[in-house]
């Protein structure tokens, strides 16, 4: 275990450090889904979910899809689609644990972004999931969030971390590939290439 100077253990010792948010960041949080966070999420084609499981475990899950593909139902509802993955539906499993979610939209090459939380529930509606399809295939199950807070995150991390930059992204060439990820973490009696025979196949014929 690393050794640090300091670990800070209250929220007096950091507001020492870190002087508490004034003006528009103080103010800028709202409770509903207006039309400035409508039109924010029918242009975002990806999200992070962060939900909690019975254990105490946190989880962030990824999700996307063609833009606007979390449908507003009113000011404070949204319908998220959950499309075919590897069936371990951690934020699902979660959500009947612990309703808490917190999700942050993405818009390509926006750099600020959108954070939203709220209760989530899962259902199944044939009329919404028929509205949610993509190539005739409807969701099995919805993620219905129950909107409590929304507000717009500043652009500072976005433009340290260049992620819209692409003259500022990394080689790939040193980074890990999924299957030989999968190789380290899960062992399997398999070569990495039926790994990634196994991966391509789930990319191309199982998106929806």
């Amino acid at each position: 275990m690393p050794e640090f100077d300091e670990v800070i253990t209250t929220g007096e010792r950091m507001r020492e450090i870190i002087p508490p948010c004034t003006g528009l960041a103080e103010h800028k949080d709202i409770d509903h889904i207006d039309d400035m966070c409508r039109r924010f999420i029918e242009m975002a084609p990806f999200l992070l979910i962060a939900s909690q499981g019975a254990d105490g475990r946190l989880d962030v899950s990824p999700k996307g899809d063609p833009a606007g593909f979390v449908e507003v139902l009113d000011q404070n509802t949204l319908a998220i689609p959950d499309r075919p993955g590897n069936n371990r539906l951690d934020t699902l499993e979660n959500v009947l644990a612990n309703p808490e979610l917190s999700l942050i939209f993405f818009i390509p090459g926006k750099s600020d972004t959108l954070r939203i939380s709220g209760k989530g529930k899962v259902v199944r509606d044939a009329a919404l999931g028929k509205r949610l399809s993509i190539n005739g295939r409807a969701p099995e199950l919805i993620l219905i969030v129950t909107v409590t807070q929304a507000f717009t995150h500043c652009t500072k991390c976005m433009v340290r971390s260049g992620l819209w930059r692409p003259d500022t992204w990394p080689d790939l060439a040193a980074a890990p590939t999924h299957a030989e990820i999968v190789m380290a973490h899960a062992k399997p009696a398999m070569t990495s290439s039926e790994i990634e025979q196994i991966i391509e196949d789930d990319r191309q014929n199982n998106l929806y």
